[in-house]
C-alpha cells in the first residue's frame, strides 16, 4: 500500500510541469529545449517537497524520458495513489467554527472528494458572505467574509483566470489604543467556485499568510 505524500497543490503542480514537458514534446521542440524543460520540471517539482525521502524521490522522478501523451497521463494517474486527503471535518465542527452565526448555511460534505482539495470554500448566497475552512498549524480554522461579484480576474490563491469576487474579511487583531468600533478589512480576488480553484491552486503560502493576517 503506497504511503500519501502529496498534497492536492503538489499534484496541481506537477500536472502543471508535466504539462509543459508534454506540450513541447508534442510541438516538435528540438532535444536540447525539450531536456531543458524537463530539467527545469524536475527541479520546481522538488523544491515544493522540502522533506522528501529517497523513495517519494523516485516516485516523482519517474516522468524524467517520456515523451508521449499517454505516457505522461499513465504517470499522473500512477501518483494519485499517494495523494494525501484533506483532514474531514465534520458539520457540528464547522458550526463551532462560526460561534456567532445562527443559521451557518455548511456546504454538502459528503459530496467533497477530499484528496483533491487544499481548502474547503463555500458560498452562502443569501448573506453574500464567503467560507474558508483549513487546516493551519496543527489546528482547524475558518474565516469568513463579504463577497462582491466581479468580472473575470485572476485570484489571489491559484493565480487562475475566471469569475472572481471581492473577499473581504474582518482581521481580528486590533492596536493597543483602538476605539470599540475600530476594524480592519483585508480584501483579496478569488474564485467563487472553490471547486475549480482547488483544481488549480498550486501552492498554499499565500492562503496561510492571508488566513495569519485575518486570525492574528
Amino acid at each position: 500500500m503506497n504511503t500519501p505524500f502529496i498534497r492536492n497543490h503538489q499534484y496541481n503542480l506537477i500536472k502543471k510541469q508535466v504539462g509543459h514537458l508534454q506540450h513541447a514534446c508534442n510541438n516538435g521542440a528540438d532535444p536540447k529545449v525539450i531536456e531543458a524543460v524537463e530539467f527545469n520540471a524536475l527541479s520546481t517539482i522538488l523544491e515544493s517537497f522540502p522533506e522528501i525521502t529517497d523513495s517519494q524521490k523516485h516516485t516523482l522522478e519517474q516522468f524524467v524520458g517520456l515523451r508521449k501523451t499517454e505516457e505522461f497521463q499513465q504517470y499522473l494517474f500512477s501518483l494519485e495513489s499517494y495523494l494525501e486527503a484533506f483532514s474531514q471535518v465534520t458539520g457540528k465542527q464547522i458550526m463551532k467554527l462560526y460561534p456567532k452565526i445562527k443559521k451557518l448555511k455548511t456546504p454538502n460534505l459528503s459530496t467533497i472528494v477530499h484528496h483533491k482539495i487544499s481548502y474547503l470554500g463555500w458560498v452562502d448566497i443569501a448573506t453574500q458572505k464567503l467560507f474558508i475552512v483549513y487546516h493551519l498549524n496543527g489546528q482547524t480554522v475558518g474565516i469568513q467574509g463579504r463577497y462582491t461579484p466581479a468580472s473575470k480576474g485572476i485570484c489571489f490563491l491559484c493565480n487562475g483566470i475566471g469569475d472572481v469576487a471581492l473577499f473581504s474579511a474582518i482581521t481580528k487583531s486590533k492596536p493597543a489604543n483602538a476605539s470599540p468600533d475600530y476594524y480592519k478589512a483585508i480584501g483579496n480576488y478569488m474564485c467563487v467556485d472553490s471547486h475549480e480553484c482547488n483544481k488549480k491552486i498550486t501552492e498554499v503560502a499565500v492562503l496561510e499568510k492571508f488566513l495569519q493576517e485575518v486570525l492574528y
